[in-house]
């Protein structure tokens, strides 16, 4: 497949009657996936540069209250982006070596349409559903 191919990824939608995880199918997962963690670091330095910029002191306790429970929520959820730019590592590493879109439990393929709606997925659906299944279990003991 020529570099043209491959770069021209932005109208390409992965289809079922290709032969699954072809190299576009590849190129269209990895481009999904780097600018979906670029997004992810630049969402990050903005709020790095709007906590920097809002170290005011609020004089009214009310005020103070609100700005650092709205802090607080930020950085958890830039805690979860943190790990999932983990995840998204660990996918763009599964892409390098061959073992993307296939289950880690069975070896069966997980799906272009469950990879579309969550591209760092391991696990094909039904063994995430029993994966879901004995935590379940596991939980309720």
């Amino acid at each position: 497949m020529s570099a043209v191919e491959l770069s021209n990824t932005d109208t390409y939608r992965p289809r079922d009657d290709e032969d699954y995880m072809n190299e576009r199918q590849l190129a269209y997962f990895r481009k999904k996936l780097v600018n979906w963690k670029n997004e992810i670091l630049a969402g990050s330095k903005e709020t790095v540069s709007i906590m920097q910029k809002e170290t005011e002191n609020h004089p009214d306790l009310v005020d103070r209250a609100s700005s650092e429970s709205d802090r607080a929520l930020e950085l958890r959820t830039r805690d979860r982006q943190r790990k999932l730019i983990s995840k998204i590592d660990e996918a763009i590493g599964r892409i390098d070596d061959g073992s993307y879109g296939f289950c880690e439990e069975t070896g069966e393929p997980i799906g272009l349409g469950r990879l579309e709606a969550r591209p760092t997925a391991t696990l094909s659906i039904e063994a995430q559903e029993r994966h879901e299944r004995s935590e379940r279990v596991h939980r309720d003991d």
